[in-house]
């Protein structure tokens, strides 16, 4: 990992460690590096605003209340993003 308490994280970082800073992974000077980051940019503030809604949500769905055309469809494009990792 990049060292974040010397460099402030770039908006690209922020999101790519975007689940270890919301599972409260990062250690004290990186979480602080990138509270930093988030007070100075509307993007990314925006952004983990969204996730967090996300995850709420998605938390409370069972996968039996998932009609199954649209099961199907997340399933096709999961598939598809997983294949191009």
């Amino acid at each position: 990992m990049t060292d974040f308490a010397v460099q402030e994280p770039t908006c690209q970082e922020l999101a790519e460690f975007l689940t270890d800073y919301l599972e409260g992974l990062l250690g004290a000077a990186e979480r602080a590096s990138f509270d930093r980051h988030i007070a100075a940019c509307r993007d990314c503030t925006q952004y983990i605003a969204q996730m967090r809604v996300t995850i709420a949500v998605t938390g409370r769905i069972r996968s039996d209340e998932i009609p199954p055309a649209v099961r199907h469809d997340l399933l096709t494009a999961f598939r598809g993003w997983a294949q191009t990792l």
